[in-house]
């Protein structure tokens, strides 16, 4: 899957959507979308569904970490349940490797759960920037995955008052790119102390910069790399 739409702070500087938009513009406009107007055939961040990469991972037989999906959000309202079905057909017959589905729509990946397959191999996260889309996270601890976590990147306030019943593994960052938006060491702390108090596995990937490494990974002098449980050792 690749495309998607900003809904919230946390999408301003969007990644995918700059690369959509310069580096593989033409090769995504090529394909249709899977919603066919005008207005999508000439935009490259439109959803659009590349089934022939769909069984790829069967072919992978040594185990891999798999991120579904870094250029779009499986579920997305253009991404029918047929569509997300076949991607979870392939994640439960894939049981060797570990898959991470990260979305904006966690209420959306509730409604639809009772039609899909949750193996033990399928982890499920939302992104929650700030408080102000805290919500999320009452709809992730709704659904029934093996793993569920949070990803507070781009961390873009304080989260120190999250509620993480229910959550496995909260990954925090800041944000990288041209027009980063600096983040608050306090920010970044407050919620490792939370994760810390209520016994949450914490993860800091990055405090951003003009490159995803510019700012490093220390926190207090510790590269925090905590799991919720043992992970493959490939990662894609």
């Amino acid at each position: 899957m690749t495309g998607c739409t900003k809904i919230s702070r946390g999408c301003d500087n969007c990644y995918a959507l700059l690369l959509a938009q310069t580096k593989v513009r033409a090769s995504y406009l090529r394909r249709s979308p899977v919603k066919d107007t005008v207005a999508n055939r000439e935009d490259p961040f439109a959803p659009r569904f590349w089934d022939e990469r769909l069984e790829q991972p069967l072919r992978w037989r040594e185990p891999r970490r798999i991120f579904v999906n870094s250029m779009s959000d499986v579920f997305h309202a253009h991404f029918s349940l047929e569509i997300i079905q076949r991607v979870f057909d392939v994640m439960n017959r894939a049981s060797w490797h570990q898959f991470q589905v990260l979305t904006k729509r966690p209420e959306r990946a509730l409604r639809l759960s009772e039609h899909l397959t949750w193996t033990e191999n399928i982890w499920m996260g939302t992104s929650i920037e700030d408080m102000d889309v805290a919500f999320r996270a009452d709809y992730l601890r709704q659904i029934r995955a093996a793993v569920r976590f949070i990803s507070a990147e781009p961390l873009l306030g304080p989260l120190e008052d999250l509620d993480l019943t229910g959550i496995d593994w909260v990954i925090g960052g800041g944000e990288s790119g041209a027009a980063h938006r600096p983040c608050d060491p306090s920010w970044a702390r407050g919620l490792r102390d939370l994760c810390v108090r209520q016994g949450v596995a914490f993860f800091w990937k990055q405090w951003g910069g003009r490159t995803h490494s510019a700012g490093g990974r220390l926190l207090d002098g510790r590269v925090w790399n905590e799991y919720p449980v043992p992970l493959v050792d490939a990662t894609v």
